[in-house]
């Protein structure tokens, strides 16, 4: 009996997740005390599963070939690539007497990622050379992807030159020009509608800058000033993607209906998360950070935001986690939402 296929975004789990265990899960001390642990087993074992599919699935060849020559989907292995890293992390984090192995983990993650770079140059320049209109948010995951590895260098491999990481980001900057212009492109120049072609994706416009400066600030990276004007533009451009989302969600609501309209899963529905708790982490990083040297006020509207913020956060896990258990139980079909 053949193995059902696994969706090639399915690495965003591990991502949304973890991102949650590795930062949220700090506003809840007493989650984090007692079932932090148990929890981070329980990812672990989640990704074993997802990823000895994705690796099965990934050899057989009537599914390479088309997936890599595919110049949008191809990008969806920056989900494998961050939900490693992200795994890595929280790992890492509570049981730190495994940081051999996880070491071994990241040097395999950083081979598909340089593997992944020359995917990602080829479909970039596909994408260039003629308009196309479905592209959308995941060509972003090039930005993810590649910061991930950053954060991932900065944790567990301390003796790495700084200029390494300085290129890292740079690089990860670079792709995240090159896929907010195709986008724009996309959008600009072709007719859409907000119910049917504003894709879940579209929210790591937001969440590829927040890992950004996730890295940045674990690094040490960039001056306070910098890092508060950049931290500023990733708030606003939160707000402003969230309130495209709220409208579109009323849109689709009116139309099709409450459960066909929003309340339907989707693999893509993860990346929301993993963006909500990408910022968090971007937030609470920069709170904490002793570099820096920000000024009053700009921290003490951090530590308004954060305990608000954190609730989203773990509110949408659940959430989503519930959807998607009810989806597999009662065999729903899935949206596009």
């Amino acid at each position: 009996m053949l193995m059902r296929r696994i969706d090639p975004a399915s690495g965003a789990i591990i991502m949304a997740n973890g991102i949650f265990l590795y930062g949220g899960i700090q506003a809840f001390p007493y989650i984090d005390q007692y079932l932090g642990e148990v929890l981070a087993i329980l990812l672990f074992i989640a990704w074993t599963g997802i990823y000895l599919r994705l690796t099965v699935q990934f050899f057989q060849k009537d599914f390479l070939l088309p997936f890599l020559n595919n110049p949008i989907q191809s990008f969806t292995i920056g989900t494998w690539i961050a939900g490693v890293s992200v795994l890595c992390n929280v790992l890492l984090k509570y049981f730190p007497e495994t940081l051999l192995f996880l070491q071994v983990m990241s040097i395999i993650n950083i081979a598909l990622w340089a593997i992944f770079l020359v995917t990602m140059i080829k479909s970039f320049k596909t994408l260039l050379k003629e308009k196309n209109s479905s592209i959308h948010g995941v060509i972003l995951l090039s930005t993810v992807g590649t910061q991930s590895i950053v954060i991932l260098l900065e944790n567990l491999f301390t003796w790495v030159p700084e200029i390494i990481f300085e290129s890292l980001v740079l690089l990860g900057v670079l792709f995240y020009i090159v896929g907010v212009f195709l986008l724009a492109r996309r959008y600009l120049t072709t007719k859409w509608t907000l119910i049917d072609d504003w894709k879940n994706t579209n929210c790591i416009i937001h969440g590829a800058l927040s890992i950004t400066g996730l890295a940045m600030v674990t690094g040490g990276l960039m001056t306070t000033g910098f890092m508060i004007w950049f931290w500023m533009s990733v708030f606003v451009l939160l707000v402003i993607v969230e309130v495209i989302e709220i409208i579109r969600a009323y849109k689709r609501i009116k139309k099709l209906g409450f459960i066909k309209g929003v309340w339907t899963y989707h693999i893509s529905q993860w990346s929301r998360n993993f963006t909500f708790g990408m910022f968090f982490a971007f937030t609470l990083a920069m709170n904490l950070n002793s570099v820096y040297n920000f000024p009053e006020y700009f921290i003490h509207f951090q530590l308004i935001l954060l305990p608000l913020w954190a609730k989203v956060v773990l509110l949408t896990l659940i959430l989503e986690i519930w959807l998607s258990f009810y989806s597999i139980t009662t065999s729903r079909k899935m949206s596009i939402y």
